[in-house]
């Protein structure tokens, strides 16, 4: 656990400055190139301290340049604790752990994800600025339109006319036909009605 006290923290941070500096001006190994120490924690009873590390690595060579450097740290491990103990004039010098950082990593995740994200969103409404209507942009009437009044006043003349407009030929054909059987009907009627008054005068 790390430590809480003031003593404890203070001790921290000049380990982390003592072991940044050593690794960069008295290893001198390959294998720490582009070694970063991002924090160091000491317990309390400051016996165990705890150094958090990263690496920004080749693009495909990640894994195996980290391993690499583990084993580094590892292997000088007792050359820093001594470093440490002379230069932060510490009478005990606690035991060094060096344990990957993994946090940086999935803070560049997290960053890449996000960007990837806005550019799908930029890219989106670029779409949505280009984009246009399958028909009007706004296909609904409005009562103050002087357009739209004046073509639905031509849409009720024309269909005041076509109401207004005579009867087709078919029509007239229809009612001719009908006239005429109605004339026969009548004459049918009336040379019904003189036989019957001829009977009725032979037999006085």
């Amino acid at each position: 656990m790390a430590g809480t006290n003031p003593r404890a923290v203070r001790i921290a941070a000049l380990i982390q400055r003592v072991i940044a500096s050593s690794v960069e001006g008295h290893l001198h190994d390959a294998r720490l190139s582009n070694v970063t120490i991002t924090e160091v924690r000491v317990t309390n009873d400051l016996q165990i301290a705890n150094v958090y590390w990263t690496q920004l690595g080749r693009e495909g060579h990640e894994e195996g340049e980290r391993k690499r450097a583990q084993q580094a740290l590892n292997q000088a491990r007792g050359r820093l604790r001594t470093l440490v103990g002379s230069k932060a004039g510490l009478r005990l010098t606690p035991q060094l752990r060096f344990i990957y950082d993994e946090v940086p990593g999935e803070a560049t995740e997290i960053e890449d994800i996000l960007t990837v994200t806005r550019r799908r969103d930029a890219e989106l409404a670029r779409l949505r600025e280009n984009a246009s209507f399958a028909g009007e942009a706004d296909p609904y009437r409005h009562d103050d339109d002087p357009e739209q009044e004046s073509q639905a006043a031509d849409s009720d003349f024309a269909a005041d006319a076509d109401d207004a407009a005579p009867s087709e030929p078919a029509d007239i054909a229809d009612n001719l036909q009908q006239f005429g059987q109605d004339s026969a009907s009548r004459s049918e009627d009336q040379e019904a009605s003189s036989s019957d008054a001829g009977h009725g005068t032979d037999g006085k």
